[in-house]
């Protein structure tokens, strides 16, 4: 019997998942769950890939230790615009650096001056927000940055088999880089050796041309970015290898490493079996990335205008979304009273909620809810500076969330239609957030769709989907 492994690596926490394929359809193990938390380091928020590629580990090791050689391949699948610098020896040169840290502030800015945005759309196609590959690179070569006061570091990291931890080379990191991997790119690497950037993360990137699916020349001839970091894009259900003959025996096994949609919201769109053309999806985890597939790039004046991003599929089609923050602001709410000695029960508290009679709600696009110091007081804020009645119990926070995020799903359903000039009937919930039936109930109220619940772990399934081509 063959057995696929998906490795989900969200913004919050990873799973490893085993795959088994029956006449019922595939059925889903999850074997590893860790969590995944940002640290900051040398005044940088980063992320802690060391400790992850270990997690990552642990669960090959669970699952050779369990099924050995019924183990076929493996695909990894991230969140996106995040990266990896190797220098020449294949070392990793500093611990990546989240979207969430605070380098790229201004860089939109001084980004269109070099290239206006008009422009710039027709290229990339993509959403313009500060966290985007293009707008990191960019903080990295400008003495403006806080990056460029850390030029006096020499390179240091990681190779692919050493385990040692990574400090920060600021600037210098784009001096001595020769390759640049997105996140599940820099996973596949240290799992094979090989480099390559997969099309669905290079998609996020806002250095892809949306037309040619290529690294665009003008984009990094004007923003003055080293294109030689780029590697070739392969496309999913591509294998890229084997692992490592050290890592297979530390392991214990070994399987083919396949390109898959390695943005974990292409592996979670790819679960959707739909043909038809009316429906629209929300991957919803600690974001919200709702859209609907099209076959080209749409890059008019109104899908600018109204910040949407065109991103690619699995099967080559375009994901016409816009990301809109989710879960995020619950899971920081969380984590904010379980400081505070309470101990929170999700489902409580979304039966809490459906108690509430708060009807308030924000803008969850805000840019006070990216990174606050404490989220209640950032929703408060919000909402006495707009006249709004202000939550009192937890289920009141709850409840204002919810609203706020159905009240922006409608809003940006209405836009897509306008986009795409066509009728949006169904929206389908995939992740984390299908559980949550107040949500559910919210969002299909305000925007009048009829609501389906599709697989909690979607990216697994979608992923796996593709290791089976």
């Amino acid at each position: 019997m063959k057995r696929y492994l998906a490795a989900d690596f969200g913004a919050g926490s990873g799973r490893v998942i085993v795959g088994t394929p029956s006449t019922e359809g595939i059925q889903l193990e999850e074997i590893h769950r860790f969590e995944n938390n940002q640290k900051m380091i040398d005044g940088h928020l980063r992320w802690d890939f060391n400790a992850l590629f270990n997690e990552l580990k642990t669960g090959l090791k669970k699952a050779f230790a369990k099924y050995g050689d019924e183990i076929e391949s493996i695909g990894v699948d991230t969140w996106g615009v995040d990266y990896g610098l190797l220098d020449e020896d294949g070392k990793l040169i500093s611990t990546p650096i989240c979207y969430r840290d605070d380098r790229t502030k201004g860089m939109l800015e001084l980004a269109f001056q070099k290239l206006p945005k008009e422009e710039y759309f027709k290229l990339a196609a993509n959403q313009f927000m500060e966290i985007n590959t293009a707008f990191q690179l960019l903080s990295a070569t400008v003495e403006t940055s806080p990056l460029w006061r850390l030029n006096k570091c020499h390179p240091c990291g990681v190779s692919i088999n050493d385990n040692s931890n990574t400090s920060p080379c600021g600037v210098s990191e784009l001096q001595h880089a020769e390759k640049l991997l997105f996140m599940p790119d820099l996973f596949n690497y240290f799992l094979t050796g090989k480099c390559y950037n997969e099309f669905t993360i290079s998609s996020t990137s806002q250095l892809m041309n949306s037309l040619t699916h290529q690294w665009d020349d003008v984009i990094f001839e004007r923003l003055g970015l080293p294109k030689h970091l780029m590697q070739e894009i392969i496309y999913p259900g591509t294998v890229i290898g084997r692992l490592s003959d050290e890592l297979a025996e530390e392991v214990g096994g070994n399987l083919n490493v396949v390109a898959v949609g390695s943005h974990d919201t292409a592996s979670a769109v790819a679960s959707i079996s739909d043909t038809n053309n009316d429906w629209a999806f929300i991957s919803s985890g600690t974001w919200s990335l709702m859209g609907t597939p099209t076959k080209e790039p749409i890059i008019s004046k109104e899908a600018l205008e109204s910040d949407f991003t065109n991103e690619g599929m699995t099967d080559g089609r375009i994901r016409f979304l816009k990301n809109i923050t989710g879960l995020w602001l619950i899971q920081q709410l969380v984590k904010e009273w379980e400081s505070e000695g309470y101990k929170c029960d999700y489902s409580e508290l979304v039966k809490e909620a459906e108690q509430s009679t708060l009807s308030s709600s924000f803008n969850v696009d805000d840019a006070r809810f990216m990174n606050p110091e404490k989220m209640s007081d950032a929703i408060i804020s919000y909402l006495k500076e707009n006249n709004e009645e202000l939550p009192v119990t937890k289920g009141d926070f709850m409840r204002c969330i919810c609203t706020s995020l159905a009240k922006k799903y409608a809003e940006v359903k209405t836009q897509m239609e306008r986009c795409t000039n066509k009728k949006i009937n169904k929206i389908y919930i995939v992740g984390g957030g299908s559980r949550n039936q107040l949500l559910n109930k919210l969002t299909a109220e305000h925007t009048g769709c009829e609501v389906i619940r599709g697989e909690v772990e979607a990216t697994a399934m979608g992923n796996i989907l593709v290791q089976l081509r």
